[in-house]
């Protein structure tokens, strides 16, 4: 049965924990292998927002809400998932968890990015945000591999 609530990627980065945790903790740092300005740091019940730069979404708007900061395990923030028309007010719409976990391996650390709660997004919009969110994770991964191993 496929698993329409949960999106999960993993890759394994030959870099040590406490720099990918940087990268995913540091507002700075994050947004420039996410490719977004945010606005603030990140810290637990915080709204950190900002305007994307990926080219083609500049236009956009990103804001998370931190809910978990675990040094140097876990990292999680909620999120309107493919959030792209201006047009809509998404503050209605239930969010999505997304999960940062980092484990220790031999040749440096395990990344492994969930993100759920898609069953619980409008029918209207469940399957295309799961679809390019999916494709999009897969984006960001190799871009934080980039980034901590660069």
């Amino acid at each position: 049965m496929v698993n329409t609530d949960r999106i999960e990627k993993q890759i394994l980065l030959r870099a040590p924990r406490s720099r990918v945790w940087r990268a995913l903790t540091d507002a700075g740092e994050f947004g420039t292998w996410f490719r977004v300005r945010l606005e603030g740091e990140f810290a637990v019940g915080r709204r950190v927002r900002g305007r994307i730069t990926y080219s083609g979404y500049e236009h956009l708007t990103m804001e998370v809400t931190v809910e978990r900061m675990d040094d140097e395990k876990l990292f999680s923030f909620r999120w309107h998932p493919y959030a792209i028309d201006p047009k809509v007010d998404y503050s209605t719409e239930p969010t999505t968890l997304v999960e940062f976990r980092l484990q220790d391996e031999a040749d440096g650390t395990r990344l492994t990015v969930v993100e759920s709660g898609f069953d619980r997004i409008p029918a209207a919009r469940r399957d295309e945000a799961f679809r390019m969110n999916s494709q999009g994770w897969a984006v960001q991964i190799e871009n934080i591999l980039r980034h901590v191993t660069g």
